[in-house]
């Protein structure tokens, strides 16, 4: 297995966890997950309706816990974890965690949209995927890398994020403004495979245990009705 780097800007404080064969598995700093909150549907969406399936590519942190979160969606078929916003040739996890390759850890989400929304979609992101109010940072992981955004694929989704943003806003949904970007996919580059399903992989790791197995359960208590506790997992493609 590949190392994985070190952060840059890590807090003194971290964990160490080593593999049965002695390969590093983790090195990542000790925090606690963001809450979840819950927040109105966007006004201006989809409806739901019969189709090919679509594609919403979304940043917001570490894209494990992303992932893991999305891939227990009702109507997500599957979730692969990667990088967007910048070039194909510097898309590896070294060189996007310096943070000066403008990619974000993101996911790529397939769904039907006869059962899910892009919307709704966000309403997800937002409520219990991560905090879309943190500017380049996402609990312990800091840095452009770990951005809140929204990768859109065409101009209706941009209208219903631009709109969906300005909702919560206007509503005070969230104690600060939300800083999520809304940038122009311009490709998606999927992560090395040991990222992928890394969740569902190393449940007992302390960064999953603390920081990301808590939105799953945001998830299931924040959203019964889209809830699925069989996973789509990227290793069952």
């Amino acid at each position: 297995m590949k190392i994985p780097k070190l952060r840059a800007a890590m807090p003194w404080m971290a964990l160490i966890v080593l593999g049965a064969t002695g390969n590093l598995l983790l090195h990542r700093p000790l925090h606690s997950a963001e809450s979840a909150v819950s927040i109105a549907p966007p006004v201006i969406d989809n409806p739901l309706s019969a189709g090919p399936w679509q594609t919403a590519v979304l940043a917001g942190g570490c894209f494990w816990g992303v992932q893991a979160v999305f891939e227990h969606v009702h109507g997500v078929k599957r979730v692969v974890a990667g990088y967007a916003g910048g070039d194909r040739s510097s898309a590896d996890y070294e060189a996007v965690s310096t943070g000066t390759t403008g990619h974000a850890e993101s996911v790529s989400i397939t769904f039907d949209p006869a059962q899910i929304s892009f919307g709704q979609l966000l309403n997800v992101a937002f409520s219990v995927a991560h905090d879309p109010t943190q500017l380049n940072r996402q609990g312990p992981d800091s840095g452009s890398q770990y951005r809140s955004a929204v990768f859109y694929a065409d101009e209706t989704q941009k209208h219903i994020a631009e709109a969906y943003i300005a909702q919560l806003d206007h509503a005070h949904a969230f104690p600060r403004a939300i800083v999520t970007r809304l940038e122009r996919l311009r490709g998606f580059y999927p992560a090395e495979e040991y990222h992928q399903d890394y969740l569902i992989r190393h449940t007992t790791q302390f960064y999953i245990v603390v920081n990301d197995l808590p939105k799953i359960e945001n998830l299931q208590r924040v959203f019964p009705q889209l809830y699925e506790a069989t996973p789509a997992l990227y290793s069952a493609r």
